[in-house]
């Protein structure tokens, strides 16, 4: 097999369609309002405000409106037994219709200073006609919108304009290789043409349905793991603006599918899979321009381990390398296998890497035990008594090292098995990386798992944390049985406690954190999920963060399937 070959065949063992960590988990006790393990305190549900349009300061709902001729249709009988729409929870159903924007009913009192957007990507899109998909993360891109003011939310939703959702739009069929689907061929000849594009990198996705992140320069951007699936997007009327296009000669197929952003800088990896190990590169922000800092070597192979995402600290860049790893047989399966474009080599060892920011130099190899993560979830320095760095500290949702999670994620498992106790475990992972030189990290849960129900993943921090040493984290946690998160839980990494909000039968996303201007605690303001409840009904969930108690919802006016990851947009920052 000639270099070239060899390196198309490996750089689609990553090919991601939307390849998000989803699973958490979290005791919690039922009702709407928070409660601790320790008890906690119970408060009154937040009276009913319905809220009328003219009300609203912004663009006016108009009607649901069905999708148009020739657009995939939703909820149709399927090939695949047990992969279709039509029953189980409204959270693995498709949305009905391509957009939509209008007021939201308010139920409760919204934070007079919640005055933004917050925005959530995620799979939205399970079907074609009459082929369902197989797997969570095959879905076509749904991009919600929450906007607030005044006490008031107008919600919106519409699908991202990938080139892989128009083709599959246009022919009726999957035409990229997304997470599991790859396209199907008509004849021998399309075939072969398949292999080609195999081999050129064309028949890779753009569906962006993983993240979206507002960059410094108030650029948003939805994307996944692949580079090509970097879409910039119009906060305001969720318009698919183009391609995300780098202005260097880095290149390169895929990187991390959750860079690190802050108001500077944009942080990611870029896997190398024909001479294993990462590129750590950053982008200023304003520019499109990546640039090369360094490279870190893997010390495992015969491939990269996956890295869905990476934390930093102040002065370093963290590159975990765990033993699920990239696999280019894999791809070329017609059928999937449990691990999807991966493969679990446990023999290879599991290692954690440290780079320098200032001068790209490796600063510290460890093995560490075996490991399993999608997402991390901060990282800090600690010093010694005269303020030199002498370890890292890295906390991730990890899985035990169990790789089953990803086949859990199957839909016809999500939607067959509810009601049964088949989520993975899971804990926060913390990991402790020596900078003296020795050859071993650690690693152990940060607090004992059944504080959040043994399950966790689906993170975020209060942002002004990242990097520096912090308190607490906001995530997806379980109350069993259960076969996927549905509860939400605030971690106290210091007491080492949990507080967990539960509503039976609900599904709620990742709880992204939103500060109040001028708060100076760490947990002061408030986390934000869009659920899917048991009803079938949507809506927007605002908690107070330090109470970690429901303080108002933001009601959609039809179901809303599950989605991913979230960011927050500030009015006029683009100002």
């Amino acid at each position: 097999m000639s270099p070239t070959m060899a390196s198309s065949l490996c750089v689609f063992a990553a090919m991601s369609g939307a390849a998000a960590g989803r699973p958490g988990s979290g005791a919690a006790v039922p009702g709407r309002l928070a409660t601790s393990q320790q008890g906690g305190s119970k408060g009154k549900r937040a009276a009913a405000q319905p809220l009328a349009a003219s009300a609203v300061t912004e663009t006016p709902a108009p009607a649901i409106a069905p999708a148009p001729p020739g657009r995939p249709a939703v909820d149709a009988p399927r090939r695949r037994g047990g992969r279709g729409a039509g029953g189980g929870h409204a959270a693995w159903k498709s949305v009905r219709q391509e957009r939509w924007e209008g007021a939201l009913e308010v139920e409760g009192e919204l934070p007079l200073w919640l005055d933004g957007t917050y925005l959530r990507n995620g799979p939205g899109l399970w079907n074609l006609g009459d082929y369902g998909f197989r797997h969570l993360f095959d879905g076509y891109a749904t991009l919600v919108r929450v906007s607030f003011r005044n006490g008031r939310a107008v919600g919106a939703h519409r699908q991202i304009e990938s080139d892989a959702y128009k083709a599959a739009r246009a022919h009726g069929k999957v035409c990229y290789r997304e997470f599991s689907e790859v396209p199907k061929p008509d004849s021998f000849l399309s075939a072969v043409g398949q292999l080609a594009s195999l081999f050129s990198g064309s028949s890779l996705t753009d569906n962006s349905n993983t993240g979206v992140v507002r960059l410094g320069d108030g650029r948003v951007l939805c994307l996944t793991e692949t580079i090509k699936g970097s879409i910039v997007v119009d906060p305001d009327t969720l318009d698919t603006l183009g391609k995300f296009e780098y202005t260097d000669k880095l290149g390169g197929l895929i990187h991390s599918a959750h860079p690190i952003v802050t108001d500077a800088e944009f942080w990611t990896l870029i896997p190398d899979l024909i001479r294993p190990g990462y590129s750590v590169v950053r982008m200023d922000a304003g520019t499109s321009e990546r640039r090369l800092v360094g490279r870190v070597d893997c010390r495992g192979g015969p491939a990269p381990g996956w890295v869905h995402s990476f934390p930093v600290t102040e002065h370093y860049v963290v590159v975990p390398e765990m033993p699920l790893r990239y696999c280019a047989k894999n791809l070329l399966r017609a059928e999937p296998t449990p691990l999807y474009k991966f493969e679990w080599h446990l023999e290879s060892g599991s290692y954690m890497h440290v780079m320098c920011k200032a001068s790209g130099r490796v600063v510290a190899s460890v093995e560490v035990p075996p490991y399993v993560t999608f997402h991390f979830i901060n990282a800090y320095e600690e010093t010694d008594e005269e303020g030199r760095v002498t370890a890292i500290v890295a906390d991730c949702c990890e899985h035990n090292a169990n790789t089953s999670i990803l086949d859990k994620l199957r839909l016809q498992n999500l939607r067959s098995s509810a009601g049964q106790d088949v989520l993975p475990d899971a804990r926060v992972g913390r990991f402790r990386i020596p900078l003296d030189g020795s050859p071993f990290g650690e690693l152990e849960s940060a607090l004992d798992p059944d504080e959040h129900g043994r399950g966790m993943d689906m993170c975020s921090i209060n942002p002004a944390h990242v990097g520096k040493r912090y308190r607490y984290a906001y995530a997806c946690g379980a109350h069993r049985p259960c076969n996927f998160p549905n509860t939400l839980t605030k971690v106290d990494l210091v007491e080492k406690t949990a507080k967990n909000w539960y509503e039976e039968g609900a599904v709620p996303s990742e709880p992204y954190f939103v500060p109040r201007p001028g708060a100076v605690e760490e947990d002061d303001g408030v986390a934000i999920s869009m659920v899917s409840a048991r009803d079938g009904s949507a809506y927007a969930l605002v908690l107070d963060a330090k109470t970690f108690q429901e303080v108002a919802r933001a009601k959609f006016p039809y179901t809303m399937p599950y989605g991913l990851h979230c960011c927050w947009v500030p009015r006029n920052s683009n100002a």
